[in-house]
Order: C-alpha cells, then sequence, then structure tokens
C-alpha cells in the first residue's frame, strides 16, 4: 500500500529505487582497565588513529574539491582539537583503554556543546562521525558508511556526515534521504552541489525498512513508500518534463516580461568554476574565501598564495560580476590563530567581521591580495564582510578596503536582523547587500542551521524572514543599491520567484540549481512575482507562505 512522508527538500530531482541503509554506528567500546604502565602505548594508539582519520578526511576532500573540501578539511581539525586530544590523553593516563579514552572524551565534548547550546551543537553529526572513525579504526572494524552495492539505491540514514555525502556515487546512489539535518546543513549544501535527489529531517526515516521500494521528491520534499508501477511511471514522466524544461531554457536570469534577475552561483574556490560555467552562471555571487585558511589552520595563507588562488576565480568570468567575501572565521570555521577558544557561545562572539577587525593585519592581508588579483582584468569584483551589524561595521569595513587601495565594490553582509532594519543605515557606507538567509534565519528565530527538530524555523519560507528581506531590498531600492541573496534559499525555484517580487535583484546559490531557478522565473512576470511575494508575506506559517504564493502563480 502506498504511503507518503513528508520531509524537507534540499535538492532537486526525482529519484526511484530500493531502500539501502547507511553502515550502522561503531559499537561502544567496554571499559576496561588498562595497567599503568600501558598508557604511553594506548596513548600513542590513540594518536596513530588520530593521526589517520584526519589525514583520510583530507585526502577525501582533496579527491572531492570544492565546497565538500573546505567540509572536510574543517572535519580533519576538529579530529586533531588539541583539547580533545589533551581528554583522550588524560583518561588512558588515569586506565582507559585507546578506544574507550577516544569515545568517552567525544561523548563530554558532544555533551558540552549541547548543553551550552553553541553553535558548534549543529556539527554534532561531524563530530560523531570523526568519533566512530577513530573507534573504528582502533578496534579494527569496517568504518561506518555508504553500502557496498552493485545495484543503484536511495540511501537512508539517521544523517549523513560529510565524509560520505562528498564522495557519494551519482551512478550508484540515486538520491539520499536522512531523519536528521535541515535545510542548510552541510549534506544539504553537498547534495545540491552533487546534483543528487535529497530530503532531509524525515521523521521515521530509519524505520523504512531495508530493501522497499521508494520515490524521492527532491522539490516537494514527498517520499512515497511502495509507489505502483503506475505512480512510478508518472514521476518519471514529471521528471522527464522538468528535464526538458531546463535543456530549453538558457541566456541570463530574467522574468517572462524580461525583468532580469542575475543568476550568480556560490563557490568555496576554483575547483567549483567548472560546474558554474556548465550551469551558465552569470558570475559569482558568493566567493566563499575561508578554503585557503582551512589549509593550515595555524597561520594565515601568504598573500601571494591568496593572489594566486583569487585570480583563477575571477579569470573564469570576463566582464562577469565576483563578489568576494572576505574571510568568514569563528563558531563553525575555528582557526588556531584567529578564534577566541574560550567563548561560551562562538554563533554570538567574536565571529565573521568582528574577528578581522580584532586582527586587522590579516584582513588588509587579504585585500591586498583582492586587488592585486584583480589588477588587469576585466571581471567586476565586488567585495564583502561577513556578520555586519549596524553601520559602524559597514563603514570600518569601507575604510579598511580604502586603505588597501581596492578598486571594488564594498558590500556587506545581511545576516543579523539589525542589519536588515537598519539597512538603510548600513547602505549609507556600502554600495551593496547581500543577504545569508542561513544565518539570518538562525539569528531571527534563534534556532540553529544544524538541528533537524529545528527545521520549521529554519524555512526560509518563513514569514518573518521574508519580511526582513523585504525590508532590505527596499532600503536598496531607495538608495539606488542592490540587494542579492546569496544564501540556499535563492536555490528553490518557487521562492526565488518570491524573492524577485519581493525586490531582491540578484540569486546566488549552488550551480546545479540554476537552471531550476532560471526555467521557473522565465515563466512569470514581474507582477505575478510581486503578487505572489504579498501572498507569501501575508501568511503565518511557512507551509502556507508556499501554499499562497503557489496559489497566485498557478492562478488558481
Amino acid at each position: 500500500m502506498e504511503k507518503t512522508l513528508r520531509g524537507v527538500g534540499v535538492s532537486h530531482g526525482v529519484a526511484i529505487g530500493q531502500v539501502r541503509h547507511m553502515g550502522t554506528a561503531v559499537l561502544e567500546p567496554p571499559t576496561t582497565q588498562i595497567p599503568t604502565e600501558d598508557a604511553p602505548r594506548e596513548q600513542a594508539r590513540a594518536q596513530a588513529a588520530v593521526e589517520a582519520v584526519a589525514a583520510d578526511l583530507t585526502a577525501r576532500g582533496n579527491l572531492a574539491g570544492g565546497e565538500a573540501q573546505a567540509v572536510l578539511e574543517a572535519q580533519a581539525l576538529m579530529a586533531q582539537d588539541p583539547e580533545l586530544m589533551a581528554d583522550v590523553s588524560r583518561r588512558i593516563a588515569v586506565g582507559s583503554s585507546a578506544e574507550r579514552g577516544v569515545y568517552d572524551a567525544f561523548a563530554a565534548y558532544r555533551a558540552l556543546l549541547a548543553s551550552a547550546g553553541e553553535y558548534l551543537a549543529g556539527r554534532v553529526a561531524d563530530l560523531d562521525d570523526v568519533r566512530n572513525r577513530i573507534v573504528a579504526r582502533l578496534l579494527g572494524v569496517p568504518m561506518p558508511g555508504v553500502p557496498d552495492s552493485d545495484e543503484p539505491y536511495v540511501l537512508f540514514a539517521r544523517d549523513l556526515a560529510p565524509a560520505d555525502t562528498a564522495l557519494l556515487d551519482p551512478t550508484l546512489v540515486l538520491g539520499f534521504v536522512t531523519e536528521e539535518g535541515g535545510p542548510t546543513s552541510h549534506s544539504a549544501i553537498l547534495a545540491r552541489a552533487l546534483g543528487v535527489p535529497a530530503v532531509v529531517a524525515l521523521p521515521g526515516a530509519t524505520d523504512v525498512a531495508e530493501g522497499t521500494v521508494v520515490a524521492v521528491d527532491g522539490s516537494s520534499g514527498d517520499v512515497l513508500l511502495g509507489p505502483s508501477q503506475e505512480k512510478q511511471e508518472e514521476l518519471r514522466a514529471v521528471a522527464a518534463e522538468r528535464k526538458a524544461a531546463l535543456a530549453a531554457s538558457s541566456g541570463p536570469g530574467q522574468t517572462s516580461d524580461g525583468h532580469r534577475v542575475p543568476l550568480l552561483a556560490n563557490v568555496g574556490g576554483p575547483a567549483d568554476v567548472p560546474a558554474a560555467l556548465e550551469n551558465g552562471a552569470e558570475g559569482v555571487g558568493l566567493f566563499r574565501t575561508e578554503f585557503l585558511f582551512l589549509d593550515d589552520s595555524a597561520q594565515a595563507p601568504s598573500e601571494e598564495k591568496q593572489v594566486e588562488a583569487y585570480r583563477k576565480v575571477l579569470e573564469a568570468f570576463p566582464e562577469g560580476r565576483v563578489v568576494v567575501r572576505v574571510l568568514d572565521a569563528g563558531a563553525d570555521k575555528p582557526l588556531d590563530f584567529l578564534t577566541p577558544v574560550d567563548e561560551p557561545n562562538p554563533a554570538l562572539g567574536v565571529r565573521g567581521l568582528r574577528t578581522l577587525l580584532e586582527h586587522p593585519e590579516v584582513l588588509a592581508t587579504q585585500l591586498r591580495a583582492l586587488a592585486r588579483a584583480a589588477a588587469g582584468l576585466p571581471v567586476h569584483l565586488e567585495v564583502m564582510a561577513p556578520m555586519v551589524a549596524d553601520r559602524k561595521d559597514a563603514g570600518d569595513f569601507a575604510a579598511a578596503c580604502r586603505k588597501a587601495g581596492l578598486q571594488a565594490k564594498f558590500g556587506a553582509m545581511v545576516e543579523i536582523p539589525s542589519a536588515a532594519l537598519r539597512a538603510r543605515a548600513i547602505l549609507q557606507e556600502v554600495e551593496f547587500l547581500s543577504l545569508g538567509t542561513n544565518d539570518l534565519a538562525q539569528y531571527t528565530f534563534a534556532a540553529d542551521r544544524q538541528v533537524g527538530a529545528l527545521a520549521r524555523l529554519q524555512d526560509p519560507w518563513q514569514p518573518a524572514l521574508l519580511d526582513l528581506i523585504a525590508s532590505a531590498a527596499e532600503a536598496a531600492q531607495v538608495t539606488g543599491k542592490s540587494c542579492g541573496v546569496c544564501g540556499e534559499a535563492a536555490s528553490d525555484p518557487l521562492l526565488a520567484v518570491v524573492l524577485a517580487g519581493l525586490g531582491v535583484t540578484s540569486l546566488s546559490m549552488g550551480s546545479a540549481s540554476i537552471p531550476y531557478v532560471r526555467s521557473m522565473l522565465a515563466k512569470y512576470t514581474l507582477a505575478q512575482c510581486r503578487r505572489a511575494a504579498e501572498a507569501a508575506r501575508a501568511a503565518d506559517s511557512a507551509d502556507e507562505a508556499r501554499a499562497a504564493a503557489q496559489q497566485v502563480l498557478s492562478g488558481e
């Protein structure tokens, strides 16, 4: 009998196949007391296992490239965290085996983060994955992870660690479904980059029996259990129609009556450029530069190294627009030479621009490197600061850009409600705004972006979030400046129509989403986009907002 479950669709497409479950987590190691004289040997075993796991994660990142590389390198740093390793060593010194010391140290760190409500609590899946890999190596058992299979399947899991998601083989893994996670989790972001249909935050996902035939719609979030042959054919036909519409869509992003909405790509470095070009990106709306700093968290990369990396991206878009976000360190992206280690809540502490203003030499070096990288190129360079709270932040950033001799537009990211509410004042200091909807939702609703149980509050269709976006867009329009969206909200084709109606002037997203958004925008006039936006803002919940916009656009 057919049954439909509803999760959060995070990566477009339809996948039909049999369910295979993620490999089980490592069993809890036994509690055994080791002799004192064995402690040095066990400490050495633990250190060797940690180093091997960190090396494996780094190697996986190198293979995956792009955003996945930055995520996996951050995980490798997590594995080698000095505080964690010191705790492991202390536990072994008082009698724990290497595997038990690792297990208990990670459990204590996990509990500390969860109880403190820190932003890093959203990386619990990453932390658990690192622990499981270290313990598995120490026990000599297979790593938990993606199942081996000669036949294509749909992967079901409680959650997926970045190390697993980054190297999924799209020819075998037709799509995936997780019980945890949210629309802005690492797994969701990487799924979009891979172009694999995915649904997250699906209650009961781990209870679906192995081998069950399912149909996963990564756009709607629907997961159909046991679909009939007729239903399968219907879904395949719908998927084929979507592909045909994508193939027929080309050129710049615009509404059916010619209102331009440039479609840009989010990239993490040169490795992401080919996919952006292949999908018709009109430029880069978010160049995340922290990937370069994660190579060595103990020190900043040299100015020469930065120039080389930035120029590779800038050269790929002659005459195009490239928006670079300066280093966004802190919270879930700690760097040893920058990030405070004793903050009670890093998400609300010194991160983003706040970190750079405390370390002006790091900011100045990056700005000089960008100026040198853009020299002689016809590219339209724009540089923006993360975590801008008010006009003073914006002014301080603009002053630093001018001091570095940067010939570019200076902008501010709107990720804090105060910046959206006071956007007009901020625009007195900078030339454009870029809305980071992931963090803006997190701070608006006090809802950690990685916690699946809070996915409702992380939904970018929340009317309160739409209100803040409208406020920022209106401020930009009044001052004759631009206001783009570079958060994952831009990758939702229906929401992209609403964002255009709210007055957003450009949309930036994972490259794989660009054709879907281009095709959807081309169906409607600007007036229809505005009516859909008004209907969505008049709703009282995300589901109601989505339904209201859909109703307006369908003419019902």
